[in-house]
């Protein structure tokens, strides 16, 4: 049986996540680097590797000047003999630098990016069940692989260029005024308006950036779903109409790509041409007669090369934007999930095994949003080792009644009672131990057989595993496989017909050897025959077991103790087999509908 975490957590308000903007960015990337505390020596090591290559770049840049003035015009012949030397040297230590920078970035980011999903799974999980009836399966999947990949690419790949690059810059504008102040002014007068186009393209991107996570999580869930239910779609011809919807996801997904991609692509040109307008200018001063004998050849190609060489730097700093946004959008989407609550544990009771009493004591119960009662003034009560069956159409309640048990829900209204206590004072832990568990809808785990049956018991040994086997017939159809009990059943138990893996699940059940046992549709899937045999191991598990079975076929629950029926939420009929024949009500009326057709 699945454990939901037991640990309680504070109350937030994931709405303000949801909406990306300057000021939010800033705290979500602060908390992104929270993230990235234990791994702070491998930060510092990247940061210093970072300006390291920068500054080998920018004293490389710097010796322009005497290379023309000096060098080249044969004033100091020792530069030019130790020139090549200074470059090769110069370009070992920028490669290292470059190296360290690199290396030790990645290694925090893969570490970060590893504890973020693996918390982000664990939450998850711990969600309560009405978080995953909200939410798809295909969207929580894309949070999981993909947004926490964008998160690793673009903040990483964001924060190298950041450091870099601006650092680079900051070099280089300070060699430019150490060099000539006048020519330098000029370049300056254009940042205004490249912060303006910044801050402007920073809003696209960060617009543009959330459409692409919700338009991936569509994506994956489309395809989830056509991949999930292939079977229905070859059955009833749905290939093409399948394939047009997942076109037109994939178009939207385009389209939202390609918005991004506009934007980044004239960001930059706009940047350039702009710079190239302080460029012209410095061309045109030059030629004045103030600045003519001021500067000399070496100073002024110094000067224009280092205001080519920040186009590059510029350009990359323009379009590290937009991978920034990128990764706290991919980032936000996380938090989002991160911020809400797990699933509540209220419980300070410890219940080791409960002896079996069981009371429902007027039980309302609605799910959100919905504006009917699923259950209404639901009355039961059953001694230990009763079995109570619950029978009516589909849609009367009945599995919800079994819902509630488990606490996957919580009773709107009223008491649920084991041993006479309120099922809220146990430990949720401890309470779910108390059920064997097997739903209508089996789930199976890519693994052997023999693990699947002690998934709710993994310390069984092998013994009580295969004794488990034989009383569910498991062993009659593992016999036949290449390992047995130990061959590996495929994803879902692909390998398995639908009876099969129902009786692992009955196996799985018989092993937790729980005071209580809920079967709901547990013997749907199978043969009569195997029928047969499952009844028989069930009857014998019942014996010293509260039981509460959920059935259709009538022929499976006459022996039950107590059979209650329901419709639209409420009981309606209450007795045994026999007495409810006799009433000749609801209860007459399913069985000879059965039985007569």
């Amino acid at each position: 049986m699945t454990q939901s975490s037991s640990e309680p957590s504070e109350p937030s308000e994931p709405s303000e996540t949801l909406t990306l903007t300057p000021a939010n960015t800033w705290q979500n990337f602060k908390r992104l680097l929270t993230y990235a505390k234990p791994y702070k020596l491998g930060f510092i090591a990247a940061i210093i590797g970072m300006l390291g290559y920068a500054a080998i770049d920018v004293y490389f840049l710097s010796k322009l000047e005497p290379l023309i003035d000096e060098g080249l015009k044969g004033t100091n012949p020792e530069f030019m003999k130790w020139a090549p030397i200074f470059v090769v040297v110069a370009f070992i230590i920028r490669g290292c630098f470059h190296f360290v920078a690199t290396y030790c970035l990645g290694w925090v980011g893969n570490h970060v990016v590893n504890d973020l999903r693996q918390k982000l799974f664990e939450h998850i999980m711990r969600m309560p069940v009405a978080f995953h009836d909200k939410e798809s399966t295909g969207s929580l999947i894309s949070k999981l692989t993909f947004d926490t990949e964008q998160v690793l690419n673009s903040v990483s790949k964001s924060i190298l260029t950041i450091v870099q690059q601006s650092a680079f810059v900051i070099g280089l504008l300070g060699l430019m005024f150490y060099k000539s102040w006048q020519l330098s002014v000029i370049f300056l007068l254009i940042t205004p308006i490249i912060a303006v186009i910044v801050v402007m393209v920073s809003k696209r991107f960060r617009q543009v950036s959330k459409k692409i996570q919700g338009a991936m999580g569509e994506v994956t869930t489309a395809a989830e779903q056509t991949f999930n239910g292939h079977k229905v779609v070859l059955t009833f011809d749905g290939q093409q109409r399948e394939s047009e919807r997942f076109s037109q996801i994939n178009k939207h997904n385009r389209q939202q790509r390609m918005k991004l991609l506009a934007t980044k692509a004239a960001s930059v040109p706009i940047i350039q041409i702009i710079a190239s307008f302080a460029l012209a200018f410095v061309f045109y001063a030059v030629t004045s007669e103030t600045l003519k004998e001021s500067i000399s050849p070496g100073i002024f190609v110094s000067i224009i090369t280092y205001m080519v060489m920040l186009l590059r730097p510029l350009k990359l700093l323009t379009n590290v934007n937009s991978e920034f946004q990128r990764g706290m959008a991919a980032s936000v989407s996380i938090f989002a999930v991160l911020d809400q609550n797990k699933e509540q544990d209220y419980g300070t009771k410890e219940i080791v095994r409960a002896k079996g009493q069981l009371d429902f004591n007027q039980v309302d119960f609605a799910y959100e949003g919905a504006d009917k009662l699923a259950l209404h003034n639901v009355n039961l009560s059953l001694a230990p080792g009763e079995t109570l069956a619950l029978v009516g159409r589909s849609g009367s309640g009945k599995s919800t009644a079994s819902a509630l048990l488990l606490r996957f829900y919580d009773a709107s209204a009223g008491e649920i009672l084991i041993d006479g206590v309120n099922i809220n004072q146990y430990k949720l832990k401890d309470l779910r131990n108390q059920f064997a568990y097997v739903s209508q809808q089996v789930v199976l785990f890519n693994d052997t057989l023999a693990k699947n049956i002690a998934y709710g018991k993994p310390d069984a040994s092998e013994s009580d595993i295969i004794a488990a086997a034989k009383s569910a017939h498991v062993i009659e159809f593992a016999q036949n496989m290449e390992q047995g009990i130990h061959t590996n059943i495929g994803e879902n138990g692909a390998l398995l017909s639908g009876g099969q893996r129902q009786r692992v699940a009955i196996a799985r059940a018989l092993l937790c050897d729980a005071p209580f046992l809920i079967l709901d549709e547990a013997t749907s899937a199978l043969d009569t025959e195997s029928e047969r045999h499952i009844q028989d191991a069930l009857q014998t598990l019942q014996k010293n077991r509260t039981s509460i079975v959920i059935a259709h076929r009538l022929s499976t629950i006459e022996n039950a103790d107590k059979i209650v029926v329901m419709d639209q939420g409420e009981i309606i009929e209450q007795g045994d087999h026999q007495s409810l024949l006799a009433k000749n009500g609801a209860y007459a009326q399913l069985h000879n509908f059965q039985f007569d057709s």
